[in-house]
């Protein structure tokens, strides 16, 4: 019976607990061969951590004005980075004791907190208390998507673990710091001191640094400008942890609950008026580097704006646009209609120094300096002219009959009669005094003594590239130009004949300081110079004795042109001093008259002028250059004839600027250069045929 029970036994041990063990020795080895088999494959998807050893996060693209004043922040996300070694100690500590005490301690996953979260969260009865890194959470915002899953979960552990062993602990505190997100569309701890404090980080109070560590947790939950006793139990909650662990003393805890929080958010005070120049900008920049790079590389845009010409430029514009208004109350729709624009450029560079494109960029944000069209009328007789004058068909001097004209018109309509704006004529007068007192005849005579196709060939060459009425109507302005485009051809007569390109931008650098792209100024010849250097003269003679009389008030040598189209709806005066080129128009948006006698003198020729005058302080030349080729003789101002001045015929002779090649040789008077007018002396050196 004893062997009998002895065999049962046995019996029942191998048939039974070997078998047990077997089977679950397998479910221990199959269920570690899956888990291996899992964690090597999620090792296999998951996204490599090399991109975060040269950690590039979207930066703030920092717009300048030339005189270092900030003009715009364009970007995707609103961060600065900012290295380790600048963020101070206390806010380093702030965002420890809130987040991750440990977090030199452990290897990216901190398994003490995981337990002491879950005791914490059983006896809650809720989830209290999380137990993720700072490592896990540089992982999750920039390696994995944010969905909730136990997946990510051990994906997040397993990328937290290769991090910490690929990273330094001071390399992964940069990303969290410069990475995380802080509410009121702050990104970084850079970000968050402007937006909340209008400080840089490192001048943030341990009051503040508690402040904005609490905001990691819910940055919209305990925003502080809209919650702001949420946000302050927070405050207090980081500072009581920052105590606990040692960061701070007794007496900084105190002190810091004791401070008093004001919230003031970073404000930019851009020049008024600049935000047409700034969409311009924007688009040229997207041209060259496009979007993606704009808004996330955090370029520095150095433009050719002036703050305080721009604030000048729109307030000279404004004041002159209610003087209109205010000369024709009884039009009431004019307020609601008039428009003005005006574009500064620096004749030596290009640099657009100021621009208005329109009063209210919220309202109307086509901008009138660059993609307005508009008929500049007279402001567009200096090109006919020049065409003349370099093929040496006419010279300032020149004798031409201002008489009544007319032409055939096309087919069954009336003949085509130009006449001067003040309907008389003069007779035969000089180019001088047909350009000073801006005669329409005259410039449509010289029009078809030149030809059309030349007169649009000068346009071009002098920058104007709009299409141009081939009709001797060119003449007078009838053709529609944008402002930037005749402040353009202006600049040929300040540069010996050369054209400058307009440009935006003086310099960018990258992140780093690198800089991209400098200004080069981008000249090509449109006149000789002798030509350039005498319109510029007759130019002058608009201002001391014509149209532009009002320009006189600037208190340099200045030259320009005004302009006037039918039934007054554009005014226009296009100038220059010797570094300075500005074009003003003024109309109105429903096409309709500004007003009767609103001519370019009176309505544009103002703005110009006090625009002007202000910008008189920043030049360095005041003279202009005058070419070997010019001599300046004494001419009898009503026949042409060059004369030897007297006391008795002062009132009648003109020092005029003629070709030296072209004239026979003449003996200087003595004196000569002593009875030159002021106004002309500050030019610089004259010549004088036989010197």
């Amino acid at each position: 019976m004893t062997m009998k029970r002895s065999k049962k036994a046995k019996k029942r041990i191998w048939d039974a607990k070997p078998l047990i063990l077997i089977i679950w020795t397998s479910c221990l080895i199959v269920t570690g061969l899956a888990a291996a088999a899992m964690v090597g494959y999620m090792m296999l998807e998951l996204p490599p951590i090399s991109s975060l050893k040269n950690y590039r996060p979207p930066m703030v693209t920092e717009v300048y004005s030339s005189d270092g004043k900030i003009l715009a922040y364009w970007y995707k996300e609103k961060r600065w980075p900012v290295p380790i070694e600048k963020i101070p100690k206390r806010l380093i500590y702030a965002f420890l004791a809130a987040e991750d005490a440990r977090f030199y301690e452990h290897r990216g996953i901190d398994f003490l907190g995981v337990i002491r979260a879950a005791i914490k969260n059983v006896e809650a009865g809720g989830i209290v208390q999380g137990a993720s890194t700072i490592t896990q959470q540089v992982t999750r915002s920039l390696l994995l998507s944010p969905e909730r899953s136990w997946l990510r979960k051990l994906k997040e552990a397993i990328l937290a673990w290769q991090i910490d062993g690929s990273l330094s602990k001071d390399q992964i505190l940069n990303i969290y710091l410069n990475q995380i997100y802080l509410g009121s569309g702050a990104y970084g701890v850079e970000a968050a001191a402007r937006t909340y404090f209008n400080r840089h980080v490192g001048q943030l109070s341990i009051a503040q640094c508690a402040l904005i560590a609490g905001l990691t947790q819910a940055p919209s939950k305990y925003n502080p400008l809209r919650h702001f006793e949420r946000a302050r139990k927070r405050q207090l909650y980081v500072l009581r942890r920052m105590f606990e662990e040692g960061f701070i003393t007794s007496e900084e805890r105190d002190a810091a609950i004791k401070e008093r929080l004001v919230f003031k958010n970073e404000k930019i005070s851009p020049p008024k008026g600049c935000e047409y120049f700034l969409q311009d900008i924007k688009k040229e920049l997207i041209r060259r580097y496009g979007t993606k790079r704009l808004f996330t590389d955090g370029l520095k845009v150095y433009t050719t704006l002036d703050s305080s010409w721009q604030e000048e430029a729109y307030a000279a514009v404004g004041d002159g646009l209610k003087k209109v208004v205010k000369r024709h109350r009884w039009d009431k729709l004019l307020g609601q209609n008039i428009q003005g624009a005006l574009i500064s450029i620096d004749a030596q560079t290009g640099a657009i120094r100021a621009m208005v494109g329109g009063q209210d960029f919220s309202k109307n944000k086509f901008n009138l300096a660059i993609q307005g069209k508009m008929q500049p009328g007279s402001s567009f007789k200096p090109v006919v002219y020049s065409a003349a004058m370099k093929r040496g068909l006419i010279q300032p001097n020149s004798i031409i009959v201002d008489e009544p004209i007319s032409f055939p018109g096309t087919k069954d309509s009336k003949p085509w009669q130009p006449q001067n704006f003040d309907k008389a004529y003069m007779g035969p007068i000089t180019i001088r005094t047909a350009l000073t007192f801006s005669r329409n005849v005259i410039s449509v005579k010289i029009a078809r003594m030149v030809g059309i196709n030349a007169v649009i060939e000068q346009a071009r060459l002098m920058g104007i590239t709009v299409p141009l009425a081939h009709d001797l109507s060119i003449a007078l302005g009838s053709s529609a130009v944008p402002l930037v485009q005749m402040v353009t051809a202006y600049s040929t007569f300040v540069n010996n004949g050369q054209v400058v390109t307009p440009q935006y931008i003086e310099q960018i650098t990258d992140r780093n300081g690198r800089i991209l792209e400098i200004l080069t100024p981008e000249f090509h010849e449109a006149l000789d110079p002798v030509t350039a250097f005498q319109m510029a003269y007759l130019l002058m003679g608009v201002v001391q004795n014509g149209t532009g009389r009002r320009a006189r008030a600037v208190g340099i040598p200045v030259g320009g042109k005004t302009g006037t189209t039918d039934n007054y709806r554009d005014a226009w005066f296009v100038g220059f001093s010797p570094e300075v080129v500005t074009g003003v128009w003024i109309g109105r948006k429903d096409k309709k008259s500004l007003g009767r006698l609103e001519t370019g003198g009176r309505a544009a020729c103002p703005v110009w002028t006090k625009f002007m005058k202000f910008t008189v302080k920043d030049l360095t030349k005041t003279t202009y250059d005058i070419p070997d080729g010019v001599a300046f003789v004494p001419v009898d101002k009503r026949t042409g004839q060059i004369v030897t001045p007297s006391s008795e015929n002062m009132s009648q002779v003109v020092w005029e600027a003629l070709r030296r090649d072209s004239l026979p040789p003449l003996e200087p008077e003595t004196g000569l250069l002593q009875n030159i007018p002021d106004w002309l002396k500050g030019i610089g050196s004259f010549f004088h045929l036989g010197n």
